[in-house]
């Protein structure tokens, strides 16, 4: 007998799992997953694919099982090369280029006449990117008669072969990514405009100066934002290709012989579409392997408003 005094009745509860219109959400999508499905995940899981093969761009492979990675590891002495230099250019560039963003976004955070004007004419270089234009621009700025080493002659410095030496070589290449700072300046100046002034106050009123204000406040309110340019840059230098390869091409004496350049060379001048796979994928998962070790130490230096850490 139904209670009167129940609000259920003995009808069963139909529960709709999808909405109403729920096809019209996968047609707009469609054209993202099907790019994504063409695009990106086909080609990365046959590159997978084609590392344990013998493909090359000419023929069919073959399966060869685990001898590109074996001879990547124990027979070609310029993947080795390759990849430290990689290391070593990503370690000399990621933190010149976030010291400079930090650095002009504070200058840019000022209150001064015309202030927007020059924060446009800041980002600009960022616009261009790493396109082979700027790459050849700077080759000339750069090279032993160039721009640079004629200014530093007018001032009675002589002049560098930028380009021509090893090491000064990889340092060349790596101003042209520090003057890209555009877009990691951005975020740096979102971030100090959101550290709350009142903080500054009181460390003024208790006597503090201005570098233990940095140091106190405002590196600690911005981690967030110098954890996510540094993730950003890490992986963009890590595969860093154009500037090694249209401004040295690998030189001097393999200098600037970056590991994307080594992936290139393998694939499409010497045709070894398997063996640059091969070569791809370590680079994919120490791109991996380095990520994980930064947020993991995430941890310990960074910071969020309500003062815990990550």
């Amino acid at each position: 007998m139904k209670n009167p005094n129940s609000n259920h009745t003995d009808a069963p509860c139909r529960v709709r799992k999808y909405p109403k219109n729920w096809k019209w959400g996968l047609i707009f999508i469609a054209p993202w997953i099907i790019g994504f499905a063409v695009l990106q995940a086909y080609p990365l899981l046959m590159s997978l694919y084609y590392s344990f093969t013998d493909f090359s761009i000419l023929k069919a492979g073959k399966w060869i099982g685990l001898k590109n990675y074996k001879d990547l590891f124990t027979k070609d002495k310029y993947f080795w090369k390759a990849f430290f230099i990689t290391i070593k250019y990503s370690l000399m560039s990621v933190p010149m280029k976030l010291v400079m963003a930090l650095a002009i976004a504070m200058i840019l955070n000022m209150k001064l006449k015309g202030i927007n004007l020059f924060r446009t004419i800041y980002y600009l270089p960022s616009i261009m990117g790493g396109s082979v234009a700027i790459s050849i621009l700077w080759k000339f700025l750069f090279m032993k008669e160039g721009m640079v080493n004629q200014a530093l002659s007018a001032i009675g410095i002589p002049s560098v072969d930028w380009l021509g030496s090893p090491q000064i070589a990889l340092v060349s290449i790596s101003l042209l990514v520090v003057w890209q700072f555009g877009s990691s300046m951005v975020l740096f100046l979102a971030g100090l405009k959101n550290v709350p002034t009142e903080l500054y106050e009181a460390a003024s009123v208790d006597g503090a100066t201005k570098w233990r204000q940095f140091i106190s406040i405002t590196l600690p309110m911005i981690t967030p934002i110098v954890f996510f340019n540094l993730m950003m840059q890490i992986i963009h230098a890590l595969q860093e290709f154009t500037s090694a390869f249209i401004i040295t091409n690998g030189g001097p004496n393999h200098g600037t012989y970056l590991l994307g350049v080594k992936i290139y060379e393998d694939a499409f001048k010497n045709l070894k579409m398997g063996y640059a796979s091969a070569s791809s994928w370590i680079l994919f998962v120490t791109i991996l392997a380095v990520t994980l070790v930064v947020f993991k130490s995430s941890d310990a230096w960074v910071f969020y408003n309500d003062g815990g850490a990550d």
